[in-house]
């Protein structure tokens, strides 16, 4: 069974940055799509960026883009999520995920989940 395991998350005041990183050990991690997806309380899981499995192709949600830049490194099994200019709105537990699609942008497209990692802007 393939483990997602993110860090990186804390409290920023708004306008800073953060960098979560996915450490993907025993996934064939070149084999797959990646993507964060976010949850605030009360709200429903959201997509936030995915990147394909040779780094080649992005996607982002509009909310984000031009703020936050999903990153990878097949030689470490990590994939990134650089989050500069963080809004209050940022706020949520953040997940990173696996899939075998190609750029998948709902919850239901990816196999392998993290435990997710909280990040919280102050405003």
């Amino acid at each position: 069974q393939a483990q997602l395991v993110e860090s990186g998350g804390g409290l920023v005041q708004a306008g800073g940055s953060l960098r979560l990183s996915c450490a993907a050990p025993g996934l064939t991690f070149s084999r797959y799509s990646m993507g964060w997806f976010r949850q605030a309380p009360g709200k429903e899981r959201e997509f936030v960026a995915a990147i394909s499995w040779s780094g080649g192709s992005t996607y982002y949600v509009d909310s984000v883009k031009g703020r936050f830049t999903i990153s990878r490194d097949n030689a470490k099994n990590t994939v990134y999520l650089q989050m500069n200019s963080l809004k209050p709105e940022d706020t949520a537990v953040y997940y990173c995920a696996a899939s075998a699609w190609v750029l998948p942008t709902t919850s239901l497209s990816y196999n392998y989940w993290g435990q997710g990692t909280q990040v919280t802007v102050s405003s």
